[in-house]
């Protein structure tokens, strides 16, 4: 095994063990910090000219926004106005990765980060309400 897998091998363990042992309301903010990520990856990897690297990253956030989209509760009234966000931000990153389309890319990172930041904030809010418990349903 090469030392780019060993490395790419070590962080896949790493963000599974993270995952696997973070308070469940922290698990949106990971996945949305990750689509981000991978979105910010496409980008570069389309201004550097490597269409087939942006398009590996590209299906990555979509990876994410379907598990985002797969998870939702559909019986709270929220996750029916939260699966048009997905949607749409799917929508985008598809004409992105079709047409190497930096503005559609960029407008679904830019509404993922938004999100990102109101899940933040409501974790806040709820641990505070809790009394500052770290584990819990919100």
């Amino acid at each position: 095994m090469g030392k780019m897998m060993q490395t790419a091998h070590a962080a896949n363990t790493y963000a599974a063990q993270k995952v696997m042992t973070c308070a469940k309301e922290d698990l949106p903010t990971m996945l949305y910090g990750g689509a981000v990520r991978f979105i910010n990856q496409s980008l570069q990897a389309i201004e550097q000219g490597n269409l087939q690297e942006a398009h590996i990253y590209n299906l990555r956030a979509q990876d994410i926004v379907q598990e985002l989209m797969i998870t939702l509760d559909m019986q709270v009234e929220i996750s029916k106005s939260l699966m048009s966000l997905y949607d749409y931000i799917q929508y985008r990153l598809i004409q992105g990765n079709i047409k190497k389309d930096k503005e559609s890319l960029i407008e679904a990172r830019d509404m993922i980060q938004e999100l990102r930041e109101t899940w933040v904030e409501a974790v806040k809010i709820a641990r505070k309400e809790r009394g500052g418990a770290a584990h819990g349903v919100l």
